[in-house]
């Protein structure tokens, strides 16, 4: 009778353990915030959405309405003033948000930074792709493709986004071993499409030689190719050596139609999985000590277009 209690009583804490347990993981909220509107996030929010849906979270996507600093700081203010539990954040630029993530973590929410990071910030990890890899990797494949010379223009977005200028330097570094490759422009465009093609025109047309284009942000492949097919620049098609980054339709379409060399591509819906991941476990307590994750990236061209997989 002893033994049937006691097992009875165990049943009974187990029971009330996992129901606590349950209703907390009801409670949590996690927010994820892009850097803006465009569809590379778009991934990103399914990877969070459905990690949230299976650990049974609230969800949240805050989309920033541009990509100034001061912008992200508002949002996480407000994200912090609804009182939610962790907050997982692609960074425009780094030292904007460094005291506001602060402010964040010291109210006791638990903070990731994603895609971009901003590093002094104190946040517990950064998940995504390690951009001066990346650059290096994207430098050493124009230089196979120019074939070692020639001018090469850079096409960024926002000029002060880390990891935008993580992948600018792996580019510089790759191409430091070329002494006849130069660099003759780097552009920004604040991720916007529209001004990525006004950029891209304006470089063809001030430097008729150029050789390659770098889409160092995910407007340049869609942006270089849109102009490629109009009629006053159809001659550099095939000439001019193009690769960009992240595998948008657009990109794609470029690739398939030939304006496009290779798409260096990253794994949003990881980061997005990742991110809320790990918040729900540091909420939790069953993680403390963070390390980086490298979500990775794959070189993509004609020739693994249909095999290739993030």
């Amino acid at each position: 009778m002893k033994t049937f209690a006691k097992l009875a009583g165990a049943a009974l804490v187990l029971g009330t353990l996992m129901s606590t347990t349950a209703v907390y993981a009801k409670d949590i909220v996690v927010a994820l915030v892009p850097k803006v509107a465009v569809p590379f996030f778009d991934d990103v929010n399914n990877g969070g959405k459905a990690e949230a849906e299976k650990l049974g979270v609230k969800y949240q996507w805050v989309v920033p309405a541009n990509t100034q600093g001061a912008t992200q700081v508002k949002v996480i203010e407000d994200l912090i003033a609804r009182h939610v539990d962790g907050i997982g954040i692609s960074v425009n630029e780094p030292k904007s948000v460094e005291g506001v993530i602060k402010q964040a973590m010291k109210a006791g929410i638990k903070v990731v930074t994603f895609d971009s990071d901003s590093a002094n910030s104190g946040r517990s990890m950064y998940i995504g792709t390690v951009n001066k890899q990346a650059g290096v990797t994207m430098g050493e494949a124009m230089a196979k493709a120019v074939g070692g010379k020639g001018e090469v223009a850079i096409v960024t977005g926002q000029l002060g986004a880390s990891n935008l200028n993580e992948r600018i330097d792996g580019v510089k570094e790759a191409l430091a071993k070329y002494p006849d490759i130069k660099i003759v422009a780097t552009e920004g465009t604040e991720d916007d499409l529209a001004k990525a093609v006004s950029v891209t025109e304006a470089l063809l047309r001030g430097h008729p030689n150029l050789a390659g284009i770098f889409g160092i942000s995910q407007v340049g492949g869609p942006a270089v190719a849109k102009v490629l097919g109009e009629e006053e620049f159809a001659k550099h098609k095939g000439q001019l050596k193009v690769l960009a980054f992240d595998d948008l339709p657009d990109t794609i379409k470029g690739v398939k139609d030939g304006f496009i060399d290779g798409i260096m591509v990253q794994r949003p819906i990881t980061m997005g999985k990742l991110a809320v991941e790990h918040l729900v476990a540091q909420i939790k307590g069953e993680e403390t000590a963070s390390k980086d994750i490298d979500t990775g990236v794959t070189v993509v061209t004609k020739d693994n277009l249909g095999s290739y997989t993030k």
